[in-house]
């Protein structure tokens, strides 16, 4: 039944990108199938439509921000990619604090483009925005949990002489966005907050404004940020000096709220 396996991700930090690759590439081994990957995170990778086809399987994976997917990243989503009858793995990656409704809205969003989700997943990474919550994941562990996903992903779809039972996902795909709290517990009013740039360390590589995810970086002048900045971190992980780094009081102490109660490790989770 299955020709073809894709893994299609936006991955702003990598987390999602190598989540992706893990579970989608056990899939191509089980199902003894050809892999291709598809990775939207750059504007330009966003100028054209995805269409898939009844013999495909695609792994569509994406973090969650704010508890939904990245609302700037959504639109292309349900605009531009096409199920066409094509098994869908929906899979979504969080910062150790919840994936609240991200999963559920991915799914949703796939089954009315055409997909018919199979089985869906939601993996633990590293925090955007600090080193202090899920550092160092995803870990061999969740790798581990990945390929176990897969496995079972696999012997539905095997188990299966039609098209496998659609996968039930927990939570709202209506709900609103997750409110970033402050310290004190009120709410983190950041959304207007861009990224800062040392220019004593800044050596003008222009390697934040290739890629920004955005596009919100001006090249000729990388201290500025005239477009739309979503908080993805991309420029501060990349930046090869550290002259990236953001200062707003709101946000600081939302990163501070999650240090001090998101530390606990939080598990995966699968839905088959």
């Amino acid at each position: 039944m299955i020709s073809q396996i894709w893994a299609v991700y936006w991955s702003a930090t990598g987390n999602t990108k190598k989540t992706a690759l893990a579970i989608a590439g056990r899939l191509a081994e089980e199902l003894k199938c050809h892999l291709e990957a598809l990775d939207f995170t750059l504007p330009a990778d966003r100028q054209s439509p995805l269409s898939f086809h009844s013999g495909d399987l695609v792994l569509f994976a994406v973090p969650t921000y704010a508890g939904k997917v990245p609302n700037k990243i959504l639109p292309y989503i349900q605009e531009n990619v096409h199920g066409n009858g094509a098994l869908a793995v929906p899979v979504v990656t969080f910062g150790n604090r919840s994936f609240d409704n991200s999963l559920a809205e991915l799914a949703f969003w796939l089954e009315k483009n055409g997909f018919h989700p199979i089985a869906a997943g939601a993996f633990a990474g590293r925090h955007a925005f600090t080193d202090k919550l899920a550092f160092g994941r995803p870990n061999q562990e969740d790798e581990e949990e990945m390929k176990d996903f897969a496995q079972k992903a696999a012997r539905k779809i095997k188990g299966s002489s039609q098209i496998p039972k659609a996968v039930s996902v927990p939570g709202d795909p209506d709900a609103p966005y997750y409110i970033p709290k402050r310290l004190d517990g009120q709410p983190a009013k950041f959304l207007k907050s861009r990224p800062k740039t040392d220019r004593d360390r800044c050596i003008q590589c222009r390697a934040c404004a290739r890629s920004c995810p955005m596009g919100a970086i001006d090249e000729n002048n990388t201290s500025e940020v005239p477009g739309t900045c979503i908080k993805c971190q991309r420029c501060i992980r990349l930046c090869p000096k550290g002259a990236k780094y953001f200062d707003d009081e709101d946000f600081l102490s939302h990163v501070a709220m999650l240090e001090k109660n998101f530390t606990d490790r939080k598990e995966n989770e699968i839905f088959l």
